[in-house]
């Protein structure tokens, strides 16, 4: 049976972080202009690709977004918004947690909620943490900020309810994986030395073989991406590939992030109860 009586559950979710790719990285970036406008890419050219392609197949996506890149680019936001799809928390300004101190971890993720509740007109229901790192304090930001679900850990291949401090919490993870993700493959730049580039074709058979096995599996596919990567041509492709290879498969279920963390909660609360 599928985890979800909507069908097997499948998260196509893209990380908008513009600029602050770069700039988190080394805050020297933003006087290099070529580096910086590899960031630019992603909202000024990957975003709409990647929209247009979405709406084709009807599918609603969620879009993990710092605040500052929604400060700086609010239309931007806003037509995701239009479209249908959800805009999740991405910290402010995609700074790695680990070079933060506890105050100014909380400050990250304080601005960044406000700057979505006020631009969404909701809180953000999810998080997923820059470069996928968490610090000891950051679960504990997560249930005090009240979200519904994290997508961060890379320990299993399908949602499950975390447990913190031997108690069990109503936060939805959403586990995903490096080989789930089109960094890895896709990345390079000058800046960053030991990078290569993998050819499209071998990502595609990376992406269907893992989608496959979870499938067989009844888990949860959760894909990650970035428009300044995935937004490529020659990478758009392979996301249209996999769209398809999916779709071909009996009983599967493309939604936002959210959705799935309100579909699977009951279930598996049920489940842990047993």
């Amino acid at each position: 049976m599928p985890l979800t009586p909507q069908g097997f559950p499948v998260m196509l979710s893209f990380d908008l972080d513009a600029e602050t790719m770069w700039t988190a990285r080394d805050a020297q970036n933003a006087e290099r202009p070529i580096v910086m406008s590899q960031g630019a890419y992603g909202w000024k050219t990957g975003t709409p690709r990647v929209l247009d392609l979405l709406d084709r197949y009807a599918i609603k996506s969620t879009f993990f977004i710092p605040g500052l890149v929604i400060q700086e680019h609010q239309s931007l936001a806003e037509e995701i918004l239009a479209r249908g799809h959800e805009i999740a928390h991405h910290s402010w300004s995609h700074r790695w947690i680990v070079n933060l101190s506890p105050a100014e971890e909380r400050e990250e993720m304080a601005t960044g909620y406000e700057i979505i509740e006020r631009v969404t007109g909701r809180p953000p229901a999810g998080y997923r943490s820059p470069a996928a790192e968490f610090s000891p304090i950051t679960m504990g930001l997560l249930q005090e900020f009240g979200f519904s679900y994290s997508s961060n850990y890379f320990d299993c291949d399908e949602p499950y309810l975390h447990v913190v401090d031997g108690k069990q919490t109503d936060l939805v993870e959403f586990p995903f994986a490096w080989v789930l993700d089109d960094a890895p493959f896709f990345q390079y730049s000058i800046t960053l030395p030991g990078r290569t580039m993998q050819a499209p074709s071998a990502v595609l058979e990376a992406w269907k073989a893992e989608f496959d096995m979870i499938y067989a599996e009844e888990g949860a596919f959760s894909l990650a991406m970035h428009p300044q990567i995935i937004g490529r041509p020659s990478r758009l492709v392979v996301l249209e590939a996999l769209i398809e290879h999916i779709s071909a498969q009996p009983n599967v279920w493309f939604a936002r992030c959210d959705e799935v963390a309100a579909a699977v909660r009951p279930i598996l609360r049920a489940g842990s109860a047993t």
